[in-house]
């Protein structure tokens, strides 16, 4: 298109077919032109397109004025546009390098925003691997504390009371079979190419806590749970409640156990409380630490923060360990 439209504007202006006086006319479609190039084909390319337009212009010009214009027979009046070459050289000038320079700003602009498209994709890609990863330590971190008390249990009483041998392998059978459903539910959310609500089971949520309590007593860890029976949660909010719950019975079985310990859910107002409350290992052991340096307890933080909620956890008053969390959310009523 460049070349046909700039080819006969040299050609009119040559041959004098363009009036003097308005040949800068004829090289408006090629300013267009030279603008659809400069937006798109690469810089170089579009600067020789150019350059090659200024001089072929610049040519033009110069055989119309030192050749054509002469041989022509004088005008019989004044028209309003008199012939002056180095004004319609400037104007041709003008034109052609105003459309490129707005072709080149134009292409660097859609190459930012594609720049910008590709980093905000790959912060996605970031973020739903840390998710994942979240996921998979709170998955494996739970079950792995549970599998190992039971397994130092049947160490110890091997000898002495094989029942309880057996009933600790029926635990850690039972543990790893379920964290290895929740382990490929979870990596199957990077396989799969359809709506992973189509194929995968549902995410945990409160319903689910039971299971928790039931595994950490078989650790050691005497639960007392309390959710309200008609509890309704939206589905990421129920996932999160279940996970902090999930990660505060992983710790309490780690260090405290064997002991007690309430896990409270109550619904208040758009607002989700979770208490996880031990009391305390029954042996001597190092007191754990107020600070949110370890990773479980990061996790833990991010998930009430997501929801613009907040979690404290530290040493209780009255021994122990206390973990709170608030986690606010719309109910289906308002949403609706």
């Amino acid at each position: 298109m460049l070349i046909v439209a700039a080819t006969a504007a040299v050609l009119a202006t040559a041959t004098g077919t363009v009036a003097a006086g308005a040949i800068w006319v004829s090289f408006i479609p090629t300013a267009l032109t030279l603008y659809l190039v400069a937006s798109t084909a690469p810089l170089t390319r579009s600067a020789a397109s150019l350059a090659g337009c200024l001089a072929g212009a610049a040519i033009a010009l110069s055989v119309f004025y030192t050749q054509v214009l002469p041989s022509l027979p004088p005008a019989l009046e004044r028209t309003e546009l008199p012939p002056y070459w180095p004004v319609e050289g400037g104007t041709i000038g003008v034109f052609m390098s105003a459309a490129w320079g707005v072709g080149v700003m134009v292409r660097r602009q859609r190459h930012l925003v594609a720049r910008l498209a590709h980093h905000r994709a790959e912060a996605a890609v970031a973020d739903e691997r840390r998710r994942i990863a979240r996921e998979l330590h709170d998955i494996i971190g739970h079950s792995m504390s549970v599998i190992a008390v039971k397994a130092t249990v049947a160490n110890y009483v091997a000898d002495l009371h094989p029942q309880e041998v057996r009933a600790a392998m029926t635990v850690i059978e039972q543990t790893s079979q379920s964290t290895l459903t929740e382990i490929r539910r979870v990596l199957g959310l990077l396989r799969s190419d359809s709506d992973p609500h189509d194929t995968l089971a549902p995410v945990p949520g409160l319903a689910d806590l039971s299971e928790l309590a039931d595994q950490a007593t078989s650790a050691g860890v005497d639960v007392e749970l309390k959710v309200p029976a008609d509890a309704a949660l939206p589905s990421a909010v129920a996932l999160s409640a279940y996970r902090i719950v999930q990660e505060a019975l992983t710790n309490v079985v780690k260090h405290a156990a064997p002991t007690r310990c309430s896990v409270t859910v109550a619904l208040d107002g758009g607002q989700a409380l979770i208490e996880v409350l031990d009391s305390g290992p029954r042996t001597q052991r190092e007191p754990r630490s107020a600070s949110l340096g370890g990773h479980g307890l990061i996790g833990m933080r991010e998930r009430a923060t997501m929801f613009g909620g907040t979690l404290t956890a530290g040493p209780h008053a009255e021994g122990g360990f206390h973990v709170v969390a608030r986690l606010p959310y719309a109910p289906a009523d308002a949403a609706a």
